[in-house]
């Protein structure tokens, strides 16, 4: 039974750091050929992709997090982590991770493509 456990969310106030951490376990094929990818999702708003890193271990952010938030992987571990600094109010929600064998670049942003998906950790952030 494949298993996503993301932690490392919590209270913080603007400008403070948090890492968020997203293990995996139970996969009948190498963590390395999985794309894992950070989403978030605020009250009344949809799940949005925040960072991904590809089995490549190319890169991705979406705009109001780049330079801000650094995505990266080891695979020794099985763990993708999300560095998060000079953290907004609106970055508060629930991060998710979710992990999708050998993704395509196109197909990174669209929560439908992924395999497997965390349970979620709170993020909240007081101004």
């Amino acid at each position: 039974q494949v298993r996503l456990v993301d932690s490392g969310g919590g209270l913080v106030q603007a400008g403070d750091s948090l890492r968020l951490s997203c293990t995996v376990s139970g996969l009948s094929i190498s963590f390395s050929r999985y794309t894992v990818g950070w989403f978030r999702q605020a009250p009344g708003k949809e799940r949005d992709l925040v960072a991904a890193i590809l089995y490549s271990s190319t890169t991705m952010y979406t705009d109001s997090v780049r330079g801000r938030f650094a995505i990266s992987r080891d695979n020794a571990k099985n763990t993708v982590y999300l560095q998060m600094n000079s953290l907004k109010s609106e970055d508060a929600a629930v991060y998710f991770c979710a992990a999708g064998y050998h993704m395509l670049p196109a197909r990174v942003r669209d929560p439908n493509e992924y395999d497997y998906w965390g349970q979620g950790t709170q993020v909240t952030v007081s101004s």
